[in-house]
């Protein structure tokens, strides 16, 4: 078939009529008011040439007179892809010679470089997309525009948003005038613009109608015309609203929190690792006295703060506590939701569990006790924390007797429930606990006396990293490389990747650096992740950014020194400043610092043991996914990471076929994993709190945020998304949403770090103090304003970058 009306197109049909005329033909069927018209499908598309005759009986159907003529792309009006304006639309279109050509005009956007670009950004294939052409009978509208069923500006679902301007609706679509903006949120307002109240009332009617048909929130174009009749011209999934929480039955608003950029996870988790983390975190938050429910938003992990933001006690010190490990932002997005009278404490919002249980007080005692001999003997409690990671390396290891599937399946299971059951956690986790109130303290008790910078200095070059002598032991192996330098410069790191797992390459090294930290990887607590040992691709990339390192001076091990001898002679001044002008408080703090720079330098430690484990895990995952992809339940075996634990027991023990869940699963993560941003908090309305702060007042174009390691550097950005193929050059400032561990190795070629979310005791920041160059994180949309090649000045004192 290559010309349909209208009338006659289902949804079904999408790949012969695209997704344009397939969401047209659903409103027809389901009695909406539609201008009547054809579809030219994808068939004529393909073969190259439009059924002239066909298409002009078409026409003369409809009347002869003026149409309009629209793009109907297979890859057009998705849920994950709306290509708004990035194909033609050609209107006022009279007489079948100019609606030829109107045609051709559509045929040709489908490749234009928008388009192209479009596609590319969502890993769309070319080759696989079809155009079809929808033609309607032109409405003359007096005014025309877009209903948003859900607000796209706060991502709110119980109002909606109405852009509208006199005449056609397309100066509202593209940009080209000014329009009309109203928010329907359910209060009467008078009539104002080009719409009235009945007029709204009527479109509001119509987006309550159409998103429950469709089931989700809808992106729908209207126009109104000459006699008041509302026509509807298109109406498509809304694609950039942030998925909204889960409903509870629970019936007050609830606050969900962000918890992965904690870990620098930005990506979404797979549905193994999900579960897994969502256990761990819990346990954890648990073990600190600390109760809160972690949920699946969007394939990210939100903690729900709400009972903590309503609890008279916990809300007090609420914002405070987000300082150490969730940043600013976290703590900026909290004052605002504890200042919402809907987050008011009430005389029924007692901490959940009431008294301290006997459960709570041990952990209590355990932490004061833990921490108060990790300060007062910091060597013993180093020496006792990395024997207990010794232990739970050898103990993490698979007995050699599994054997099956349901071996397998039973000792990742058995491991699942024991998480939390590990007698060396004390001796990992106070020295750690300890360190980070050694390193936090400080500043609250020279306030006035010493600035952030000069705290940042003093913690810097921090010994006992585990992070930074993993980074340090790749630098020794680049510089080790003598006769291999330019086979590592030349070749891709994925072949070079490939080639040292098939045993062809040189050696250089690799196989001792991974025998020692094979087990990490980039957002390496997500089970679902493949560890560096699986593909080093990721490592090989850092060593040729190092190659490139040529004036000793920037080696990272004399960074790393410079830091080191700053930080202990900033301390040394700092302290007999202090004490002169403050004994008791400069005492204090003093102590405090030296204890710092003998634990803080821990903090890495405590992941870097769990993460024994968790390899351990995915290892028999994989073989039990190996099992079930030999006897045909899954396509490959690392599909068992779009599974849960019981999926997996139920493919393994009675052979249920999981396959189309996977597929439905990959689709969503592949979806996920280009979203550019994730808010830091969500209402459970779907409001993006963050959306809703005062705006910031407009600057000299210089970017705020907070300054985590002192320090000013000015050089071209290199904005990165991808750790694992980053071209780094020494000099750059690297840009980026976020950062973990995994990232690290490109800090030593980098002059400044710049991220968009962070704390100053996260990884990112600590590592960067360690390396002594200049960083400020939390600085909103960096990775989209910032422009790689462009040169910034980063000044991580005054937390500013400043663009040239």
């Amino acid at each position: 078939m290559r010309v349909i009306p209208l009338s006659e197109v289902t949804t079904e049909m999408l790949g012969l009529v695209g997704g344009k005329a397939a969401g047209l033909g659903e409103l027809i069927r389901r009695g909406e008011r539609v201008p009547e018209g054809f579809c030219v499908t994808t068939e004529a598309h393909r073969l190259g040439v439009i059924p002239t005759a066909e298409v002009a009986a078409a026409y003369e159907r409809l009347g002869a007179g003026p149409v309009t003529v629209r793009s109907s792309a297979t890859a057009e009006d998705l849920p994950d892809a709306s290509f708004a304006g990035q194909q033609d639309t050609v209107l006022d279109v009279v007489g079948t010679t100019q609606l030829i050509a109107a045609i051709e005009k559509c045929w040709d956007s489908l490749h234009s470089d928008r388009a192209t670009a479009y596609r590319d950004a969502r890993q769309i294939d070319h080759r696989q997309v079809g155009m079809a052409v929808v033609v309607q009978r032109m409405i003359t509208p007096r005014a025309a525009g877009v209903l948003f069923t859900a607000n796209p500006l706060t991502g709110r679902r119980d109002e909606m948003a109405v852009d509208a301007a006199p005449g056609v609706g397309t100066t509202v679509v593209d940009g080209a005038a000014t329009v009309d903006h109203y928010v329907l949120d359910g209060v009467a307002r008078d009539d104002t613009g080009c719409l009235t109240s009945a007029h709204l009332a009527d479109l509001r009617a119509t987006g309550e109608r159409l998103q429950a048909h469709f089931g989700c929130p809808q992106d729908i174009e209207w126009a109104i015309d000459a006699h008041d009749v509302q026509w509807l011209l298109q109406s498509r999934p809304i694609t950039s609203l942030f998925p909204q929480p889960p409903a509870t039955d629970k019936p007050l608003t609830r606050v969900y929190l962000e918890f992965g950029h904690v870990q620098g996870m930005r990506q979404p988790v797979t549905p193994m690792g999900m579960s897994t983390l969502r256990t761990q975190i819990a346990a954890m938050l648990a073990s600190l006295g600390v109760r809160v429910e972690i949920v699946d938003i969007g394939g990210r992990l939100y903690g729900d703060l709400t009972d903590l933001a309503r609890d008279r006690s916990s809300r007090k010190r609420l914002v405070k506590l987000l300082a150490v490990d969730f940043g600013p932002r976290a703590q900026a997005v909290m004052q605002h939701v504890l200042a919402d009278p809907r987050f008011a404490p009430t005389s029924g919002s007692a901490r959940r569990g009431g008294a301290p249980t006997a459960a709570s007080l041990r952990t209590a005692r355990r932490a004061v006790v833990g921490i108060l001999r990790s300060l007062a003997r910091p060597d013993t409690a180093r020496t006792r924390m990395f024997e207990a990671i010794e232990q739970m390396r050898t103990r993490s290891a698979a007995p050699a007797d599994l054997s099956s599937a349901a071996d397998r399946l039973r000792f990742v299971q058995a491991r699942d429930a024991d998480a939390d059951a590990d007698d060396t956690a004390d001796a990992i986790m106070w020295p750690i606990v300890a360190g980070m109130l050694a390193a936090a303290l400080p500043a609250a008790l020279l306030k006035g006396i010493a600035g952030p910078d000069e705290i940042h200095t003093v913690l810097g070059g921090m010994p006992h990293n585990v992070t930074i002598e993993m980074d340090l032991a790749l630098w020794r192996l680049a510089q080790s490389a003598g006769d291999h330098r330019q086979l590592l410069l030349d070749t891709p790191p994925a072949e070079l990747a490939a080639r040292h797992l098939r045993g062809t390459l040189p050696d250089i090294g690799m196989t001792a650096f991974l025998d020692v930290y094979g087990h990490r990887g980039v957002a390496e607590v997500d089970l679902g992740v493949p560890r560096w040992e699986e593909d080093p691709t990721p490592v090989f990339a850092a060593v040729a950014n190092y190659l490139r390192v040529t004036d000793p001076q920037q080696g990272p091990d004399r960074r790393f020194q410079r830091a080191a001898s700053a930080a202990e002679t900033a301390l040394e001044e700092l302290t007999r400043r202090v004490r002169r002008r403050r004994p008791v408080r400069g005492t204090i703090a003093a102590f405090l610092l030296r204890r710092a720079r003998s634990l803080a330098g821990l903090r890495e430690a405590g992941k870097f043991a769990g993460l024994y484990p968790l390899r351990e895990t995915r290892r028999q995952l994989l073989l039990v996914g190996a099992d079930l992809h030999d006897s045909g339940l899954l396509d490959e075996p690392d599909d068992i990471m779009f599974l849960t634990l019981d999926e997996v027991h139920s493919a393994v023990h009675q052979g249920v076929d999981p396959r189309a869940t996977v597929t439905a699963r990959r689709a969503v993560h592949r979806r996920e994993l280009r979203r550019a941003a994730v808010p830091v908090a969500l209402l459970s309305d779907g409001t993006d709190v963050e959306a809703v702060l005062p705006a910031a007042p407009a600057g000299d174009g210089t970017l705020t945020g907070v300054g985590a390691s002192a320090g000013r550097v000015t050089g071209p950005a290199r904005v990165v998304h991808d750790p694992r193929t980053a071209h780094i050059e020494p000099g750059d400032v690297l840009v980026a949403a976020t950062t973990d561990p995994g990232w690290t190795p490109l800090f030593l070629t980098a002059a400044a770090l710049v991220t968009e979310t962070g704390a100053i005791m996260a990884h990112g920041p600590t590592v960067a103090r360690e390396y002594g160059i200049p960083a400020v994180i939390c600085v909103p949309d960096a990775t989209r304003t910032i422009r790689t090649g462009q040169v910034v000045t980063v000044d991580g004192a005054a937390g500013t970058v400043t663009p040239h």
